[in-house]
């Protein structure tokens, strides 16, 4: 004898609901198919339009990282026979690539920080300044980049002679709470009060690095200095 088949309705003792879901969704499909085929095509274009935005920005950022990569490994091989005048002169043209077609991406902003630096080692103190200004936008929400910048352009400005822009630099780091460089920064702030004239200024900074910093690396130059 051929078993009987059981219907899902006889197994669940009740009407079956995924069948009523079933047949009220076909049902709506069909009565709003031109409104749901418009809705699919734009929720469609649009995952499309995601997907292509997160594709172009990751090639993109592997581009940006690449052509980094490589002006970094020709300054540095430059280098290491000829001056930093030399091998910045050499790869600003490849820098100002990067910075012109991913000046967006991460790889392209740390590019800018890198190229700044360059900039500073060669002498072209200007534009090491304009570059470190630019950056100074691109790391506002990251308060490690941010205090390097800071002090790049600090140290800048002391290569200008002007050390009263250059203390501005070093006292914005000194300001923000989670800087990790704020000995150093009181270290630049009290040669630079001391290049100054101003010798209270100067002490205040160096005793500043002994009462708050004594794991830092100029703890004893300072206490010599303070005597």
């Amino acid at each position: 004898m051929a078993n009987k088949k059981i219907s899902r309705k006889q197994v669940l003792g009740k009407p079956d609901r995924f069948v009523i879901f079933s047949n009220r969704l076909l049902e709506f499909a069909i009565k709003y198919k031109i409104q749901i085929s418009c809705a699919a095509g734009v929720i469609f274009a649009f995952i499309i339009v995601i997907s292509g935005m997160q594709y172009f920005a990751n090639k993109a950022e592997d581009e940006a990282f690449a052509m980094l990569a490589e002006c970094m490994l020709k300054h540095e091989t430059i280098m290491k026979e000829n001056t930093p005048d030399k091998a910045y002169a050499d790869v600003e043209k490849d820098f100002d690539l990067i910075l012109e077609k991913y000046s967006k991406t991460d790889g392209g902003k740390l590019a800018r920080v890198i190229y700044a630096n360059f900039c500073y080692n060669s002498g072209n103190f200007d534009r090491a300044i304009t570059l470190y200004n630019k950056a100074l936008s691109d790391f506002d929400g990251n308060q490690s980049f941010k205090a390097l910048v800071l002090s790049g352009l600090g140290y800048s400005y002391e290569e200008k002679k002007d050390y009263k822009q250059a203390t501005n630099y070093f006292k914005m780091i000194v300001s923000e709470p989670d800087s990790i460089i704020k000995d150093e920064a009181f270290f630049n702030l009290g040669r630079l009060y001391a290049a100054m004239g101003e010798n209270d200024k100067s002490k205040d900074a160096f005793k500043k690095i002994i009462s708050d910093y004594t794991d830092s690396i100029y703890i004893e130059l300072v206490k010599e200095i303070v005597g």
